[in-house]
């Protein structure tokens, strides 16, 4: 199963498709982030923020403040990095008795997880602020990521990916990773959303169906990670039907080539039946004495 996307970037198909044919690349490791060029390794936002996390419990505005402004520095933010920024933020601004400044950030924490919540050891002068923030219920970004039905092997693929909503306007790009199941790693292109409505994966060649698992990370204008679709543990699938090749002796070449012999036969027995010269002449013949 690992070949099937090797070979399917050499491959090609007369399979008449919409959409921005895309390349695939192997996804970066763990730690490590991609810069456009290659895989780099990431900052240490994670370790700022743990310092973030030390100063909530101390209840200091102030080095809660140092700390998250020191993992901002560090980016880009993985998913979980970017969540927690903003609420150890908020909880720093709402101890440090900025309440607007609290809700705004409470606010953009919601935006990236509309289901997040705060420990309920955490002091009211924090809780209290979010629950306002919280009960206003804002809009979740969403995407939609569509395909159609009946795929099938030795096609490309094309893959139907749509901005739904973005209050916060930060859907900037994304990565859709990709690979069969049974494989070990991930394959990955990279995608701007505004402009990359459909893009068309390279076809997998295989002598049986195979099953496709995708899932996509989006990110904001400073490559900060700021949704998830699935993920590489809970992947979609994308089943690919397998169809046989034809036989030789049902393709149509085959048949147009035995209906000009027919024809030709039929024509040759025909002639000899009806327009040949036969091979004895009648008459007869008078010998004279």
């Amino acid at each position: 199963m690992r070949a099937l996307f090797a070979v399917a970037l050499a491959g090609c198909s007369t399979t008449a498709v919409h959409g921005h044919a895309v390349t695939l690349r192997p996804a970066c490791g763990p730690n490590t982030i991609w810069n456009g060029a290659s895989c780099a390794p990431a900052g240490d936002a994670p370790k700022q923020l743990a310092a973030g996390a030390a100063a909530v419990a101390a209840q200091d505005p102030e080095a809660i403040a140092a700390a998250v402004s020191a993992a901002e520095k560090s980016g880009p933010l993985d998913y979980s990095s970017n969540i927690k920024l903003w609420e150890e933020r908020g909880i720093g601004l709402a101890y440090g008795d900025d309440d607007p400044g609290a809700k705004t950030a409470f606010d953009m924490m919601l935006a990236l997880d509309p289901g997040h919540v705060l420990s309920y050891q955490l002091s009211p002068k924090a809780t209290l602020v979010f629950e306002e923030v919280r009960k206003a219920q804002p809009i979740a970004p969403t995407i939609d990521v569509n395909w159609s039905r009946g795929q099938k092997v030795g096609d490309p693929l094309p893959i139907d990916i749509e901005v739904v909503a973005d209050r916060k306007k930060f859907l900037d790009r994304a990565t859709l990773f990709v690979r069969s199941r049974g494989e070990s790693g991930w394959h990955a292109t990279d995608l701007v959303l505004a402009k990359d409505k459909t893009v068309v994966l390279p076809a997998i060649h295989s002598d049986k169906p195979v099953s496709l698992e995708l899932y996509l990370r989006a990110y904001d204008s400073h490559n900060n990670e700021v949704l998830s679709w699935a993920d590489p543990q809970h992947p979609r699938e994308l089943a690919l039907r397998y169809e046989p090749p034809t036989p030789w002796f049902r393709k149509w070449w085959v048949w147009a080539i035995s209906g000009s012999v027919l024809a030709l036969a039929t024509g040759v027995t025909v002639y000899e039946l009806t327009i040949a010269p036969p091979d004895t002449v009648g008459g007869s013949a008078t010998v004279a004495h």
